[in-house]
């Protein structure tokens, strides 16, 4: 039975469900699940999920994201990205200098407006069924936080877009309202995750080599691996016993979080050290 974390690379034209649902048949595991949606002309890192550490992906919702994208200028779409149709086209005649002068507004936690074609959920419906059936309807702006940003001319009007970002960042839309900044307009034409919380690109692999992978259970990563931050703690077997059991019990200390481990190093738990006592956040030991 399959239990771990898989760094997988997504490839373009693929839906995350997708990779879970060919994942869930090569792995022959039931209990499947995709760490963050990635639109399906997006490339890189999706971690997923196998058996017990699908417990976990409620953790990994708030991991932050780093993207490398293609801002093209002068074109702006409906799905502001380069998916959709044409809603307007322009000259583009942008410099560094005029990037530089706009970008600091986009930096730090600022408000975004989320795009009609997405998966939000207003009324019972998706925004992006309203959007096909021709609607637009007013979004709240959702606050979010862009920890850096980069922008590198390719061509006279694609520029390489790095950014580091929090959970809910629509980096499509970032792209539309820095074009719109600029005065030019702008949408995605491509989109690349190159980090999703501890995971990075270069320990991720790809659909074809985990198909043809015989071992591919090796490719998983342990479930402790995505609280890298967390402190250690191995416990004595009556502590073990009483964290088996759901119980709290007296631990010296003060920490927000730790991992806590048997004492012949199963990882058991996330658990918390709060006012002397030690209980646990979410359990991970087989049954």
């Amino acid at each position: 039975m399959a239990n771990g974390i898989l760094i997988v690379n997504k490839p373009e034209g693929w839906t995350s469900q997708d990779v879970v649902s060919k994942l869930r048949g090569i792995f022959h595991e039931r209990r499947v699940g995709h760490g963050g949606t990635l639109d399906p002309m997006a490339t890189g890192v999706l971690p997923v999920f196998f058996g017990r550490a699908t417990r976990a992906v409620e953790f990994f919702e708030h991991a932050d994201k780093k993207y490398i994208a293609t801002l093209r200028l002068g074109t702006v779409t409906d799905t502001q990205d380069i998916s959709g149709n044409v809603l307007k086209s322009d000259t583009v005649s942008v410099t560094p200098s005029d990037v530089d002068r706009i970008l600091p507004q986009f930096l730090g936690a600022i408000e975004q407006i989320p795009p009609m074609y997405s998966a939000i959920k207003l009324g019972g419906k998706k925004l992006y069924e309203l959007a096909r059936a021709g609607k637009e309807v007013e979004r709240k702006p959702r606050k979010i936080e862009i920890f850096s940003l980069r922008m590198t001319p390719l061509n006279e009007t694609d520029w390489a877009l790095e950014v580091h970002c929090s959970k809910g960042t629509y980096v499509r839309t970032l792209c539309h309202d820095i074009g719109a900044a600029l005065g030019c307009g702008g949408c995605m034409a491509a989109l690349q995750r190159v980090a999703a919380g501890a995971y990075h690109l270069d320990e991720s692999v790809t659909m074809d080599e985990l198909i043809q992978n015989e071992d591919r259970e090796t490719l998983l990563r342990p479930i402790d691996s995505l609280f890298p931050d967390a402190s250690s703690l191995t416990l004595t077997a009556a502590q073990e016993k009483c964290v088996r059991n759901g119980a709290s019990f007296t631990m010296k200390g003060e920490a927000e979080r730790c991992r806590v481990y048997s004492a012949d190093g199963e990882f058991l738990a996330l658990a918390q050290i709060k006012d002397g006592r030690l209980s646990t956040i979410k359990s991970f030991f087989g049954v």
